[in-house]
């Protein structure tokens, strides 16, 4: 199945009750959904084309190969989403159509730059993961990011990108910057992304967000924020945004020893420096 048919055959009924059931694929951390893969179904249901905004607000984790409710409001030309398991809201967000304010997207970083760690699983990196993007972001002192080459999965009938490959190597970009800058991994909680403009399904999409951008939240360190930016082969704005990372203690060392599988001990030294066995 392709990628944007696993997002479409996730929903099921019409009106303002819905069931949500993402497919495994589209995990991010093991049996949780890719944040990034929760905001596009969300841009999939609200429908609208043009430049727009998409807003999440994580409040749990969302599980993969569940049923859970999908509430969906619209007011005005914007659509608010709601999901929840049984009566607890795991995720609340919105889209809306903008007029867009436009933007200089980050160049990403050299092809020989740090290349960060991935996963078997995961459904923005992960090697084994068929609906996955399969995508490497790298970092050096200045940038994170990458240039990434679409997949015959993520075409729209159009013929554009589908605005999950967007969202979601925004969502890893954000991530990484965040874990870098804390030494912890943790969740992305509330993303906030916009879509400029359309891109080629075929164009290869570059992503940069700069690490001295990143800040701590006053009053809360844990949570940082991050922006990022998403151009196309041709150099245009499609997407930005800004995502708060928070840094969940002890995540870190779970993950390393995933990872440890398929990443070399002193590549994921150099980001969990604090959680990866001494050589």
């Amino acid at each position: 199945m392709l990628t944007v048919d696993a997002l479409h055959a996730a929903v099921a009924g019409e009106g303002a009750e819905r069931v949500l059931t993402l497919d495994r694929g589209f995990q991010g951390l093991p049996d949780t959904a890719h944040g990034g893969s929760v905001l596009a179904l969300f841009d999939l249901v609200a429908g609208p084309s043009g430049a727009r905004r998409l807003e999440g607000h994580y409040l749990k984790r969302v599980p993969v190969a569940s049923p859970l409710a999908l509430r969906v409001r619209r007011d005005g030309g914007g659509c608010h989403l709601e999901v929840a398991e049984r009566e607890t809201v795991l995720v609340r967000g919105e889209v809306r159509p903008i007029t867009d304010t436009g933007g200089s997207p980050l160049a990403p970083p050299a092809a020989d730059a740090l290349a960060l760690p991935i996963s078997r699983t995961c459904f923005a990196c992960g090697l084994d993961n068929p609906l996955g993007l399969g995508a490497t972001l790298r970092a050096d002192d200045a940038i994170v990011g990458g240039t990434w080459t679409p997949r015959p999965g993520f075409a729209t009938r159009a013929g554009t990108l589908s605005s999950v490959a967007l969202t979601t190597l925004l969502d890893e970009a954000a991530f990484w910057l965040g874990a870098l800058a804390t030494g912890e991994a943790g969740m992305t909680t509330q993303l906030r992304v916009v879509l400029h403009a359309p891109a080629d399904a075929g164009a290869t999409i570059s992503i940069a967000g700069e690490r001295a951008a990143v800040r701590p939240r006053e009053g809360d360190p844990r949570y940082t924020e991050t922006f990022v930016s998403a151009r196309s082969g041709d150099g245009r704005l499609v997407a930005s945004a800004a995502i708060t990372f928070v840094a969940v203690r002890g995540t870190a060392r779970r993950l390393v020893n995933g990872m440890l599988a398929v990443n070399p001990p002193e590549l994921l030294r150099r980001v969990f420096p604090a959680y990866t066995p001494a050589a």
